[in-house]
């Protein structure tokens, strides 16, 4: 089931690290302020964000991709088994024909490993 985009939290980290990088490159060399500190962030502040928080930040968006693609693959392998045995059973007697058999096994146990078939 999908969600609205207003409720998927990673549409929301995506869109957050869109707006720091933006806002970062509109205040080049100039300070960043805060809401809740009185001293605004100066370049030091900056690099640091730069060079220790946004690549926080795309690796787990990244990582969050890999999730996604496994499940996707999972997701297709479970659909292959399902065609396959609609195949043997549309094969009548409930016999299974050679090399089916084995294409459904090797299915069944990709999908059990987490693995794809393909």
């Amino acid at each position: 089931t999908y969600c609205s985009p207003e409720q998927d939290p990673f549409l929301l980290l995506e869109s957050s690290l869109s707006c720091i990088e933006h806002i970062l490159r509109c205040h080049v060399n100039q300070p960043l302020r805060r809401s809740w500190i009185e001293h605004p962030y100066g370049e030091e502040e900056i690099a640091l964000l730069e060079e220790e928080m946004l690549p926080v930040l795309q690796r787990c968006l990244q990582r969050i991709d890999e999730i996604d693609a496994e499940l996707e693959e999972e997701l297709e392998a479970q659909i292959s088994i399902e065609q396959l045995r609609q195949q043997v059973a549309a094969e009548g007697d409930g016999a299974c024909p050679e090399g089916i058999q084995g294409q459904v096994s090797a299915a069944s146990a990709n999908s059990a490993f987490g693995r794809n078939s393909a």
